[in-house]
């Protein structure tokens, strides 16, 4: 199996590979050859708009549908040769419930358990462990019917758990959700995380992808249009900044006559100063100002957000000169 290297140190077997995924419905190419690779115990975001093709890539990789073409391994495993050992491997949560509203939520885990054919003991045990761990033990015997949006999700995934799963594809699985049920679904993932389970994650949220993910890749068109770290991804869209505030008029003058390149606010007594936010550069800022004597009142560095990031890789004005690709 191929292997990367995270943060420098030992390398990390790769959980899932993807080399030239492609999939047409008729003359709508979905995804035009793209490629993924995703390390052991990581969190791997596929951020794009309706229609990107994130929920295909996830429905291959997860043995759903079949692909037109591609080299594809999940788990260590071929997926057009061993399906059948993929789907052991993989848990897949989808953006609509595959709860039964009309069971409990322990009959829901329970038949969850007899499809994964354990035995009657093994399934509660691993049922009640479940419930408890996703703090629905105090629901278990009530309908499905009457739990929450956040609760419906939390068993949702718990039922997804009940094979033990190794790799996990979270398409979208916070939609719909309040935000203190987005955020207790954000702490789940990292759990699962940091126990070495892999997750796939599609969304549309983009502070999600920027809490949860090692790495992010946009997808527009069928295509991946860049790829990396949140930061990465970030500096790839111009308009980083330094702000520095004044509320005497004639430090922010005496400012705005030695510094240059400035964009200058006077009713804000405010100067904006081109920056890319990195520590280096800030430094080299402050050292500076002070060898100017320059004092400003409060001082603010403002770098692009995911938001920014994409619009501009998605939008109808990309970024000029965009790289496309992996953003090292």
């Amino acid at each position: 199996m191929p292997t990367t290297r995270r943060g420098g140190g030992r390398p990390s077997p790769i959980a899932v590979s993807a080399v030239g995924l492609r999939k047409a419905y008729g003359d709508k190419l979905v995804l035009d050859g793209i490629d993924l690779h995703i390390p052991t115990g990581s969190v791997f975001a596929l951020l794009g708009p309706n229609g990107a093709g994130k929920t295909t890539a996830v429905k291959i990789l997860s043995t759903l549908i079949t692909a037109d073409a591609g080299d594809l391994h999940v788990g260590g495993h071929d997926l057009t040769a061993d399906p059948q050992s993929v789907r052991a491997a993989v848990g897949v949560t989808g953006q609509f419930s595959a709860v039964d509203s009309l069971i409990t939520g322990e009959e829901n885990m329970l038949l969850m358990a007899d499809l994964h054919h354990l035995s009657k003991s093994e399934g509660r045990r691993v049922s009640a462990e479940l419930l408890e761990r996703f703090d629905l033990a105090e629901a278990a015997k009530k309908p499905a019917s009457t739990y929450s949006g956040g609760m419906k999700r939390r068993l949702d995934l718990a039922m997804t758990l009940v094979g033990s799963p190794r790799i996990i594809f979270l398409d979208e699985p916070t939609t719909g959700l309040d935000p203190r049920s987005r955020h207790n679904m954000w702490s789940i993932i990292r759990g699962l995380v940091s126990d070495g389970v892999t997750v796939l994650l599609t969304t549309q949220y983009l502070d999600e992808a920027d809490e949860l993910a090692d790495r992010i890749a946009v997808l527009n068109d069928g295509k991946i249009v860049a790829e990396g770290t949140a930061e990465k991804l970030k500096r790839l869209v111009p308009g980083g900044h330094v702000r520095l505030r004044f509320t005497d008029p004639a430090a922010y003058q005496s400012a705005a006559d030695a510094l240059r390149e400035i964009t200058r606010n006077d009713e804000a007594l405010s100067l904006t100063i081109p920056s890319d936010g990195s520590q280096r550069e800030l430094r080299s800022l402050l050292d500076w100002l002070d060898s100017a004597g320059i004092e400003a009142d409060e001082l603010t560095v403002h770098t692009p957000d995911l938001d920014d990031v994409f619009f501009a890789l998605t939008g109808p004005a990309r970024v000029p000169n965009q790289p496309k690709g992996n953003v090292r």
